[in-house]
């Protein structure tokens, strides 16, 4: 029984090893995202809203995402991934796939303004959610978060992560080619 005893702490680091293993097949499998969190926007309007723009300080509304694919990106100053994302940002919206908008989500706008003259501003419209109101009507966790919105204004997907070439090639291209398509047979 003593001998026995002093396998269990191999086992144990077996099993374990073995349960890591397997979720870590599934994610690269495509199968698991730990990532994915669900919306319980999918399928849903994008909620409404009255806030300023960034840039001209005018009030905007959930009526600016009607008529076009679009994806919503919230974004902060403070935020490293978002960092990280922007270039791709700038580069997506200079090939026109989608309209690109944003939340600029519980920042300073003065360092909002700041970053975009410095960096590039990839936006079409950059809506200000100082207090984060918006940002928790959408159930943002964090910042970088970017949803899908189809021509109607409906919530298609939400996507936790920054974005680059890969992320949008293996979440965002087929989704919005399969809106595209949907959009072509309704004409």
């Amino acid at each position: 029984m003593g001998r026995l005893k002093l396998f269990i702490p191999l086992i144990l680091f077996l099993v374990l090893a073995a349960l890591f293993y397997a979720v870590e097949t599934r994610v690269s499998d495509g199968e698991y995202d730990p990532k994915a969190l669900p919306s319980a926007l999918i399928g849903q309007p994008f909620p409404a809203f009255e806030l300023p723009a960034l840039l001209s300080g005018e009030p905007v509304d959930e009526s600016l995402l009607k008529g076009q694919i679009s994806i919503v990106n919230v974004w902060a100053t403070w935020c490293p991934t978002c960092l990280y994302e922007h270039p791709y940002l700038v580069e997506l919206a200079e090939r026109g796939e989608v309209a690109v908008f944003a939340i600029n989500y519980k920042d300073d706008p003065e360092k909002a303004r700041r970053w975009l003259a410095d960096k590039g501003n990839p936006f079409r419209v950059n809506i200000v959610d100082q207090t984060g109101q918006l940002g928790l009507d959408l159930g943002v966790t964090g910042a970088p978060e970017t949803f899908v919105v189809d021509r109607a204004g409906v919530v298609h997907m939400r996507y936790q992560g920054g974005l680059d070439q890969a992320v949008w090639d293996r979440h965002f291209a087929p989704l919005i080619a399969k809106l595209k398509a949907a959009e072509g047979m309704a004409n």
